[in-house]
């Protein structure tokens, strides 16, 4: 596995868990499984728009792991990669508060429900509350990006 050099604007292979703002890959990803899997736990009462956080979750979980897999590999070597790496993790951190706000709407009209169905409104909670925590880190994600793809330039 290639290592990160002086000359490099991006790590590679293993200095991709020293780096910042490349430490927070694994917790995008646990904390982007945990949204899939509490929004997957829940049951649908009502028409809501649910499906745009599966999507939202679901693709961004693939893509980190591209993205991370392409990290280790070392084949983000391309004078392009930093600008790819600003571009993806800011669409990210807009698709996950979108999907935070979506979330906690649909998670506010079932408080009406509570007493029927309150695991399901927990689950909801809990799903608001990883949105984002995960939006957060995709922010701050692509806020180091940016720093460092300044820097490069």
């Amino acid at each position: 596995m290639a290592s990160s050099t002086s000359s490099d604007p991006l790590p590679s292979g293993t200095s991709v868990f020293t780096t910042v703002p490349d430490l927070f890959f694994i917790p995008e990803f646990i904390f982007g499984g945990l949204v899939w899997t509490l929004v997957a736990s829940t049951k649908v009462l009502i028409e809501n728009p649910q499906g745009w956080v599966m999507f939202v979750s679901v693709f961004c979980f693939i893509f980190t792991t591209l993205w991370f897999l392409i990290f280790i590999s070392g084949a983000n070597k391309s004078s392009i990669w930093p600008t790819l790496d600003v571009v993806y993790h800011s669409l990210a951190a807009f698709f996950y508060l979108s999907a935070a706000v979506v979330q906690a709407y649909v998670t506010i009209s079932l408080k009406s429900a509570t007493s029927i169905f309150f695991k399901e409104y927990q689950l909801d909670i809990a799903a608001v509350v990883m949105c984002y925590v995960v939006t957060l880190l995709y922010a701050l994600h692509a806020i180091f990006s940016t720093m460092r793809w300044k820097n490069s330039s």
